[in-house]
C-alpha cells in the first residue's frame, strides 16, 4: 500500500476530475458547500473506489461526473457527454415489463440495438434468463442486469453507486468477480463508490478518500499488491493501517 498522485497515470488516464467547488443555495441565506478541492483521475484497465463518510458529497460528485449538475467550480475532462460513461445505481431499475434481454438492448442507441449480445451475456452467466422478466430474477442477478446494460454500450469509464449493498456474500463476491473480469477483459475504467472498506480492499487498484463536507481529497492510496494474492491476513493489516492513518474515514 502506498499514498501516490494522479500524475504518473496520465497516459492511462479515462477521466480528470477537479472540482474546486460546488455550493447548493449560493448567494442565498443558507448556503451549502458539499465539495472542495476534489481532484482525482479514473484510469482505464483499473478500479478505483471513492470513500468517505455518510453525507460527505459522494452523490454530489457522482452527479458533476455524469453531467447532471454543472453549476460547480472546476472541470470533467473528458466531458460527461463525450466522456463515454455508464452507470450501474444501488437498485437496478429495470423495467419490469422487459425481458432481461429488452433491458439490456434499451441502453443502447437504437441503430445498435439489434447488434449480437451472446458473449455479454454468456460472461455474466445471463444467457439462460435472457428471456426472462426481471421478476423472475434474484436480487443478484438483477443487478447482474443492470451490469450488463451498462457494459453493453462498451464505456470507457463505469462508474458503480454502492453496487453490492444488501447482497448476500456469495453474490456480493460472483459480482465483484464480474467486475474484475471486464476490466481486464475490457480495459473499462471502473470508478465504484462503496462503504465497505473490506470489499475496496478486495478489489481495488487504488482509493480516493475524502473527507466529511464538504467532500476533499484526503489521500490517494495505491493498493499495488495482485488481487488473488490478497489473503485475509493482508487485508486486515492494510485496513488497520489505513484507520490509523485515516481514522475519520476508516473505521477500525
Amino acid at each position: 500500500m502506498s499514498v501516490a498522485g494522479d500524475s504518473s497515470e496520465a497516459d492511462r488516464t479515462a477521466l480528470t476530475v477537479e472540482i474546486r467547488a460546488k455550493v447548493y443555495g449560493a448567494g442565498g441565506p443558507e448556503p451549502v458547500e458539499a465539495v472542495r478541492d476534489l481532484a482525482f483521475c479514473v484510469p482505464t484497465r483499473a478500479i478505483t473506489c471513492l470513500i468517505g463518510p455518510s453525507g460527505a458529497g459522494k452523490t454530489t460528485t457522482l452527479r458533476i461526473l455524469l453531467g447532471l449538475d454543472t453549476a460547480f467550480d472546476g472541470h470533467v475532462t473528458p466531458s460527461p457527454d463525450t466522456a463515454g460513461i455508464a452507470m450501474v445505481f444501488q437498485e437496478p431499475r429495470l423495467l419490469a415489463w422487459r425481458t432481461v434481454e429488452q433491458n439490456v438492448r434499451l441502453a443502447l442507441p437504437r441503430p445498435e440495438r439489434q447488434r449480437p449480445l451472446d458473449t455479454l451475456f454468456e460472461s455474466l452467466g445471463l444467457t439462460p434468463w435472457r428471456g426472462r422478466y426481471p421478476g423472475a430474477l434474484s436480487l443478484g442477478m438483477q443487478r447482474r442486469v443492470a451490469l450488463a446494460r451498462a457494459l453493453a454500450q462498451t464505456p470507457r469509464i463505469l462508474i458503480l453507486d454502492e453496487p453490492f449493498v444488501s447482497l448476500d456474500d456469495a453474490s456480493a463476491a460472483a459480482l465483484r468477480g464480474l467486475v474484475v473480469d471486464s476490466v481486464a477483459d475490457t480495459g473499462v475504467g471502473v470508478l465504484m463508490v462503496t462503504h465497505n472498506v473490506a470489499e475496496a480492499i478486495a478489489i481495488a487498484d487504488r482509493l480516493v478518500l475524502v473527507s466529511a463536507r464538504p467532500a476533499s481529497l484526503v489521500a490517494t492510496v495505491a493498493l499495488d499488491r495482485p488481487r488473488d494474492a490478497r489473503d485475509r491476513v493482508w487485508a486486515e493489516t492494510t485496513r488497520a493501517d489505513l484507520a490509523s492513518h485515516y481514522p475519520g474515514i476508516i473505521a477500525v
